[in-house]
């Protein structure tokens, strides 16, 4: 257990420090536990783990994202892991065809999305947390929570505090989301730059069959402590599907893997044991209220989608920054926080909910109608003005403001 004394006061609550207490060291909880103790307050994170470490692969940072980063000071650090990103582009594999192609670049404003490993953005958040005064607190797993109190695994507590935030998760157990399964998921790992690709380092490619099959290549720098250019690879398929590609062996994954894309090829033949594909279920699902119980809900314990629109992580340090502002808006006054927090985050989550859930089908279903009105209707129209600058700016996160009133 790592401890700290705080001893300056919050500068906007009338030199009152509060206690604050975060169940889940992940991306969201790490982010506001920063922004929180920048501010004077005491904060500690329980965590499930022996040792707080990330789950999953690779991401982009959208520019709303890296604005939170910067905020926090952790944007050098993660610029330092993560790989620059300026356009997505994604093909039909049998006509060779251009289905989606969107660029960060408008003219008058050059963005990027900064694409990087799981555990170079937890590493960039750790150091800041560690930097800031924030306790981190292993092997907790939380099992309950109420205004004030948590309660573990084991029985044993912690508390009271002036507020609890829950950024468990899709997980999370704290949170009363009910959301709906995704017939879809995806397979993710993380390889080597080839140096024989034909790919450029500055794109996300992804190459579909229709609906069905999905496979990407995303270029991610370099992992904390190692050498030598990453890449996240993945793999569409039905969510109740794992058990039956695990049977089919590596084998058959890969001729048919390379038979839909041949660039894909140098990247597969690092797969040498099928442990290293881990599968990712998605849902659908969001909060009325992101407060439940006296608990404040963050990230995907509030509200859940497929990663189509690469929003997740994006969504989740928009909800720490939100909440940390709302708290200094509310001179410290937590339940005037909450209250804002939930308005200010309301339209922009309810709006990229809504997009992702309209998306979705076109890359990741069953639909043979749908790819073909994607791929025939869409995407043309998705080339031209003012369509082709809309999609820049959802991509980008920040079609609407971010940050409603707090912005």
């Amino acid at each position: 257990m790592r401890r700290v004394d705080v001893t300056r006061a919050c500068r906007f609550c009338g030199g009152m420090t509060l206690e604050i207490g975060i169940a889940g060291a992940g991306i969201g909880g790490l982010a506001l536990a920063t922004a929180l103790a920048q501010d004077g307050h005491r904060v500690r994170v329980f965590d499930r783990f022996d040792k707080p470490a990330p789950v999953g692969s690779g991401l982009v940072i959208q520019p709303v994202g890296q604005a939170v980063l910067a905020e926090l000071g952790a944007d050098v650090a993660a610029a330092a892991l993560g790989n620059r990103v300026h356009r997505m582009v994604g093909r039909e594999a049998d006509s060779g065809r251009r289905v989606l192609d969107v660029s960060y670049d408008a003219p008058g404003d050059p963005r990027f999305g900064l694409a990087i490993h799981r555990a170079a953005l937890f590493d960039a958040l750790l150091g800041t947390a560690e930097q800031a005064g924030v306790e981190i607190v292993p092997s907790h797993p939380v099992a309950r929570a109420e205004a004030g109190r948590m309660t573990f695994e084991d029985g044993s507590a912690a508390g009271p505090f002036d507020m609890v935030v829950d950024a468990t998760g899709a997980g999370s157990v704290l949170s009363p989301l009910a959301a709906r399964p995704l017939g879809y998921g995806a397979l993710w790992a993380t390889v080597d730059w080839p140096e024989d690709t034909p790919l450029r380092r500055n794109e996300l490619r992804q190459v579909y069959r229709r609906a069905d099959r999905m496979l990407g290549v995303l270029p991610i720098g370099k992992l904390p402590g190692q050498s030598g250019l990453k890449t996240a690879i993945f793999w569409s398929l039905p969510a109740q599907s794992h058990s039956t590609w695990l049977e089919k062996g590596l084998t058959v994954w890969r001729h048919e893997a390379e038979a839909l894309w041949p660039d894909f090829a140098p990247f597969a033949a690092q797969v040498t044991d099928s442990a290293q594909m881990t599968m990712a279920r998605y849902s659908h699902g969001t909060l009325m209220r992101p407060v439940s119980g006296g608990v404040i809900h963050i990230g995907d314990a509030a509200h859940r989608a497929s990663p189509q629109l690469g929003q997740g992580a994006n969504m989740a340090l928009l909800d720490a920054l939100a909440l940390a502002r709302a708290l200094r808006a509310a001179s410290g006054d937590v339940q005037t926080a909450a209250r804002l927090y939930a308005q200010a985050r309301r339209w922009h989550v309810r709006s990229y909910q809504l997009v992702s859930r309209l998306f979705t089908p076109q890359y990741q279903s069953d639909s043979r109608a749908l790819p073909w009105l994607r791929d025939r209707i869409l995407f043309p129209v998705s080339t031209r003005r003012p369509i082709r600058g809309i999609l820049t700016r959802l991509v980008c996160g920040d079609l609407l403001p971010p940050l409603g009133s707090l912005d």
